[in-house]
């Protein structure tokens, strides 16, 4: 057998050439299935254009505002009774480790109705709201429904469990977000808004609180679902992981009119407020391309967070870009109640007695994706009122 011919470089071939040629090759590919990844990341969570300001100059002065209760915890939703109690979360975003829902008693948030029912029953509690027949009602999305999504109404006069559900997969499936809720007057449906941030399909949620049935509406329909823009909160734009994913989220307030007609509701990134009649939300025999022919498309709204209707049909819309509280006619008439800098992220609101509008100032970039460290150097957390002029009914 003949010898082997030499190679330039030694007598031999040498394997170390291969396997680096080979490491490369995987580490190439590695880095093209990440940068392909990172791609589609950004194609279904990131991107966006700025939105207009369409707030005036407000009708009422900063000083308007009056600081109600504080926090050392970031605040979620707020919900004040008739006789002005006040309700409010703690934002699940935030990973709370106290009391998740707590009523202001004498200057102090005190758990609400007390820690061992919380412990129970609780886990990410968000949207609240109180009837007609002083009932709070609390959506717990139950850790983008990962956990248990549950809805539960207390008798305010006793503290007692008046109205426990579990939502089933198909009504709140994996990557959901059920995070603010209202009742109609009659306490006999409640309307659910589903923003769904990871799971990019959001829609309503009707429930019949006689019989414990749940559907969808409009899911993933334009109406419900967010528009390509960006948030310009002053603390800082909503973009996350180098500009990957932006906080683009779908349907989030929701309100309903008093003479019980209508219900409004509006995807936060989004340009227009939408209302739609109750009775059409409840017709289970509508097909879903029927009930998207009765939408209204009311006018152009700010980017928002919360929503509250006002005796007159008015909607009350917080503008999370700029602070502020903007009221909207049946008509799609805006005009900008109140506008400050002190309002971090304007996020639920709720009338009280006497006039009083409640906005609780969640800080959502104080929070989101946050630090314990960064969360507790920017403490207190807020909620705030002051009196728009219109009375408001309470869970409207």
């Amino acid at each position: 057998m003949a010898a082997p011919t030499p190679l330039p470089g030694g007598p031999f071939p040498s394997a170390a050439p291969r396997r680096g040629a080979t490491w490369l090759k995987v580490v190439g590919g590695v880095a093209a299935l990440l940068a392909l990844a990172a791609g589609g990341v950004r194609l279904r969570y990131g991107g966006g254009e700025p939105y207009p300001d369409v707030t005036g100059m407000p009708l009422l002065p900063d000083s308007a505002l009056e600081v109600v209760a504080q926090s050392p915890e970031p605040i979620g939703n707020v919900a004040v009774s008739s006789t002005g109690r006040l309700f409010f979360t703690i934002h699940p975003e935030s990973r709370p480790e106290g009391a998740k829902l707590r009523e202001w008693v004498d200057g102090k948030a005190v758990p609400y109705p007390n820690a061992e029912v919380q412990a129970k029953l609780f886990e990410t509690p968000l949207g609240v709201t109180i009837d007609r027949r002083d009932w709070l009602w609390v959506i717990d999305h139950g850790n983008h429904a990962m956990g248990t999504p549950r809805l539960l109404a207390f008798e305010l006069a006793t503290g007692h469990l008046a109205h426990e559900f579990v939502f089933p997969p198909n009504v709140a499936p994996p990557g959901s977000l059920l995070q603010d809720l209202r009742v109609d007057a009659k306490g006999e449906t409640v309307f659910v808004a589903d923003v769904a941030f990871w799971r990019r399909k959001p829609g309503l949620v009707v429930y019949d609180v006689a019989t414990k049935q749940a559907r969808r509406v409009l899911d993933g329909h334009a109406s419900v679902f967010p528009q390509d823009f960006i948030i310009r909160n002053p603390i800082k734009e909503m973009v996350f992981f180098g500009g990957l994913a932006a906080l683009k989220a779908g349907v989030d307030g929701i309100a309903m009119d008093p003479s019980g007609e209508w219900v409004w509701f509006a995807a936060m990134n989004h340009d227009t407020m939408y209302r739609v009649r109750a009775a059409d939300l409840r017709d289970a025999s509508l097909s879903e391309e029927d009930l998207e022919k009765r939408l209204q498309a009311v006018g152009r709204k700010p980017l928002n967070d919360g929503l509250s209707a006002d005796v007159e049909g008015n909607v009350l819309i917080t503008d999370v870009e700029h602070g502020a509280v903007l009221r909207m006619s049946p008509q799609g008439r805006l005009e900008t109640l109140v506008k400050s800098p002190r309002i971090r992220w304007a996020d639920a609101l709720s009338h009280g007695p006497d006039g009083w509008l409640y906005v609780a100032d969640s800080a959502i970039p104080h929070h989101m994706l946050q630090t314990k460290e960064h969360i507790a150097a920017n403490a207190p957390y807020y909620i705030y009122r002051f009196r728009s002029g219109i009375a408001g009914v309470a869970g409207m």
